[in-house]
């Protein structure tokens, strides 16, 4: 989590989390772009389970961050590391 703010060039990470973590801001950003191409290179690094139990924990945790942004958490709860743009 420490590298996330930086460009996915930078980051050094196994390929199984670089995919994971592309998977994650794909889903964020823009799901639609998670096309067969990218299905296909997810199945390269992980089986069907894996794929559908990470897509469901990044979905739980995107809604999870929503609602505390809503709620007004994300200032009380904890401290949340945003790059300064």
């Amino acid at each position: 989590m420490a590298q996330i703010h930086l460009p996915e060039a930078e980051r050094k990470l196994e390929p199984r989390e670089a995919l994971a973590v592309r998977f994650a801001e794909k889903m964020a950003t823009d799901f639609r772009t998670v096309d067969a191409a990218f299905k296909a290179e997810l199945r390269e690094h992980f089986g069907e389970a894996e794929i559908a139990e990470l897509g469901m924990m990044i979905g739980m945790y995107l809604a999870l961050g929503r609602l505390l942004v809503i709620a007004g958490g994300d200032k009380l709860a904890c401290e949340i590391y945003v790059p300064e743009v």
